[in-house]
C-alpha cells in the first residue's frame, strides 16, 4: 500500500538533466506531511533491529529523509556531498 502511495506522488520529468533520462521527482511526496511520516516510519521499522550509530544521507535526496529518520531514531546525521562542494 505504501508503495502505491509513493509511486502515485512521484513525478516523471522526461529528458532531465539530459535527453533520454527520466528524472524521478520526489518533491510531490514532500507536500504531503502524512505521507512523509508514513515513509519515515517504514524506514524506521526496517532499521529497528540493526545496531548502528549514525545515519548518512547522500546529497541531496538523502538529506531530506535521512535527517528525518535520524531524528526519529535519536541518531546523528551525516550529510554526504559531492567532492569539491561546500559542506
Amino acid at each position: 500500500m505504501i508503495d502505491q502511495r509513493i509511486k502515485a506522488a512521484v513525478g516523471d520529468v522526461k529528458d532531465f538533466p539530459k535527453e533520454g533520462i527520466i528524472f524521478k521527482d520526489i518533491t510531490p511526496n514532500l507536500k504531503d506531511q502524512e505521507l512523509c511520516s508514513v515513509i519515515v516510519d517504514a524506514f524506521v521499522a526496517q532499521l529497528k533491529s540493526i545496531d548502528f550509530d549514525v545515519i548518512a544521507g547522500i546529497e541531496s535526496r538523502g538529506f531530506l529523509f535521512g535527517l528525518m529518520i535520524a531524528n526519529k531514531m535519536n541518531k546523528s546525521f551525516i550529510p554526504i556531498k559531492k567532492a569539491n562542494k561546500l559542506p
